[in-house]
């Protein structure tokens, strides 16, 4: 039996939730739901330099079909993660990793964004001050249609520290390995041939893509305070350990933490050069964040192609299956070539996910 939490019949308490309070089946409302506008698009602009044609472009995003241009889709990702911190993360240690997400459907400017998630599993760690919690949430707009949807994983501090005493027996979900192609949210209307080279730069299409293929992207990236500061702010992510200097003088690095959520958005936007015509997300299969990053690290990143995939039903649109491996404080050069989850301590992202891109037409 799942339990439902009505915002008007339980209050959030004033020091947010702790790993004692997560059981499974246990759902959240979430408060504050968001309309997006025009403004949040430029000021996404503005923190991490996205280049993605269509967000960018009205003529083109009418071209390809949609009603206006719309919004990046690591914005909405991020703005929705962000409604769960609250409920999910705010005393969070660190946010450990994503599985089975999928951009169900295009989200614009003025469209209402509200969430739920619901806990699918816990496990307390071993030193007896902090739990991983595993948490299922939804994303719809105003019509109630589904937009996104993702699994995470969180380490939780708990509210007592319990050496050697288990509050409760380890629940750990079963995840998909990965999201299959004819489950990605490709709009009927979308007209893939109408992504130009004119438009982005590029003439390169899904045909020109080889799995095994690295991509060295050749920008860097320096995160600064106020950015990642204000970023987090337009996110409305209120975790502790982004936010609060003080507090975070008594965790083990000292200082503030930069979003893991906003790593991938430079990293996106690092990644057009080499990837000018991937216009869109399709899913995240999995990925972590491997090493923390701080305000004043510069990211770079790499990109392998593991597989190149159709869609079923289309010939104008195919996807890319990528490894996205963000680097901090390194040349891309120096960084050796690594195995899926094998860590190194240069690298803050390892993230599995799909993208679309046209494929070449036929005469």
């Amino acid at each position: 039996m799942t339990q439902t939490i009505p915002l008007k019949a339980v209050q959030r308490p004033a020091g947010g939730y702790f790993f004692e309070d997560y059981a499974v089946g246990r759902r959240f409302h979430h408060a504050t739901p968001r309309t997006l506008t025009d403004a949040d698009a430029s000021l996404y602009i503005g923190l991490t330099g996205a280049r993605q044609a269509v967000h960018c472009c009205e003529p083109l995003a009418h071209a390809l079909g949609h009603r206006a241009r719309p919004l990046d889709d690591f914005l909405v990702f991020n703005v929705a993660f962000g409604k769960t911190v609250p409920d999910v993360s705010y005393n969070a240690i660190a946010n450990l990793g994503y599985a089975d997400v999928r951009f169900a459907a295009p989200v614009y400017a003025g469209d209402t964004i509200t969430c739920e998630s619901e806990v699918i599993g816990t496990k307390q760690n071993s030193d007896g001050k902090s739990g991983v919690v595993y948490v299922r949430s939804r994303a719809f707009n105003q019509d109630r249609s589904e937009v996104l949807a993702w699994t995470r994983w969180v380490m939780v501090a708990m509210r007592k520290a319990r050496s050697g005493e288990r509050t409760s027996a380890a629940v750990i979900p079963a995840l998909p390995s990965h999201v299959e192609p004819s489950a990605f949210g490709v709009p009927a209307f979308l007209k893939g041939a109408a992504l130009e080279a004119r438009y982005t730069g590029s003439e390169r299409l899904w045909e020109d893509y080889t799995p095994g293929e690295t991509i060295h992207h050749p920008g860097g990236m320096t995160i600064e305070e106020a950015d990642h500061m204000t970023a987090t702010r337009l996110y409305q992510n209120t975790a502790r350990i982004h936010f609060d200097a003080f507090l975070a003088l008594g965790n083990p690095f000292g200082k503030r933490l930069v979003y893991g959520g906003h790593v991938i958005s430079l990293c996106r936007a690092l990644s057009y050069d080499g990837l000018e015509n991937a216009f869109a997300v399709a899913a995240i299969h999995g990925g972590s964040h491997s090493n923390p990053t701080f305000a004043g690290d510069t990211l770079y990143c790499r990109h392998v192609v593991t597989a190149r995939e159709k869609i079923p039903g289309r010939d104008d649109v195919g996807t890319l299956r990528l490894r996205m491996i963000g680097a901090k404080n390194v040349e891309l050069a120096k960084l050796p070539d690594l195995a899926p989850g094998e860590k190194n301590e240069a690298v803050v992202l390892d993230l599995d996910y799909s993208v679309l891109i046209p494929r070449r037409q036929k005469p």
